[in-house]
């Protein structure tokens, strides 16, 4: 089977890849810059260019093609572009990948983004969604909650730099999960009837609200942190405000996120249905304390290392 991953070079899409090609898929990979995506080529990937925003490229690239996984998301820097390549450029990727017969279309959007429908982002998702699913297209559609990747530069770099680490007082329990673990889904779908034609939360382990992840943080780094917290009503005002100016329009799309926080949103999600479907045992997901715990380990023994080698040239420079 030959896959197109779309998105290949982002934080979930480079896992995508390495899962596929582990499990001996072809693995195709839609990219702009050959160059930034050198990594690909080495893992064993082929390298394909193509633009979402440069339509004519985009029926090229499905040539041999059997399933598409796009794991590619909106650029938040400008409001316009990313409403084409998200809605736009995807409805003419989903038509192509119809009278290119694609067996399979693999599909990521957000959990709960259509009870949300007044943030961009989440709207644009929705209307993804639905193209795909009125398209006579076999897809699945994965709806996620948030990844364990997006906390490292939330929590643990402010924490080991001692950096304020901002954040509001009402805190929303989410059960973050792995990217490894979301591709994995993602590539079992694959070979399983079943999952055709529906859509299916991805949740992790354990809900974890911003205290409770900066507390382990501290933990495993033996660090105290510095918090900052920003009253929800600033964060409005913020939003409202920076929608009155075309070049701040993607802060406020980011600041829009903030109506999950004041409508408390329950994130109270059982998986065991979903790992009946994939024969996938609880017990081979990652939580988030292993996966802090493997990055503090790396990090603080890198740092460990280059003091050693900061001590080292001292000495030797004053000998």
């Amino acid at each position: 089977m030959s896959l197109l991953v779309i998105g290949s070079t982002g934080t979930l899409g480079r896992q995508v890849v390495r899962k596929a090609l582990d499990e001996g898929f072809q693995v195709k990979c839609f990219v702009r810059n050959f160059r930034k995506a050198a990594f690909l080529k080495e893992w064993g990937a082929e390298l394909i260019y193509g633009d979402l925003k440069v339509l004519q490229t985009i029926p090229v690239t499905l040539y041999g093609i059997t399933a598409i996984i796009d794991a590619s998301t909106a650029r938040v820097s400008d409001f316009y572009t990313a409403n084409r390549i998200d809605l736009d450029s995807k409805k003419i990727l989903i038509k192509a990948a119809k009278l290119a017969k694609i067996k399979r279309y693999i599909f990521f959007s957000i959990f709960d983004a259509r009870n949300y429908s007044n943030i961009p982002l989440m709207n644009l998702k929705v209307r993804v969604e639905e193209e795909l699913i009125n398209s006579d297209l076999d897809y699945t559609i994965f709806s996620l909650c948030g990844f364990f990747q997006g906390l490292i530069s939330q929590y643990a770099l402010p924490i080991l730099d001692q950096q304020s680490v901002w954040t509001t007082k009402e805190s929303t329990s989410i059960p973050y999960i792995d990217t490894q673990d979301v591709a994995k889904f993602a590539i079992r779908s694959l070979s399983i009837q079943a999952t055709k034609n529906r859509t299916f939360i991805l949740a992790g382990k354990d809900s974890w609200t911003s205290f409770e992840i900066i507390e382990l943080c501290e933990k495993l780094s033996g660090q105290k942190s510095r918090i900052s917290t920003i009253p929800i009503f600033t964060l409005q005002f913020m939003r409202k405000f920076t929608k009155f100016f075309q070049w701040s329009w993607n802060i406020s799309e980011r600041l829009a996120f903030t109506n999950m926080l004041i409508e408390k949103q329950s994130f109270d999600i059982s998986m065991d249905e979903v790992y009946s479907i994939f024969h996938i045992n609880a017990s081979e997901i990652n939580s988030l304390e292993n996966y802090l715990e493997e990055y503090f380990s790396r990090i603080l023994k890198k740092m460990k290392e280059l003091s050693e080698q900061n001590k080292n040239i001292s000495y030797i420079d004053n000998f």
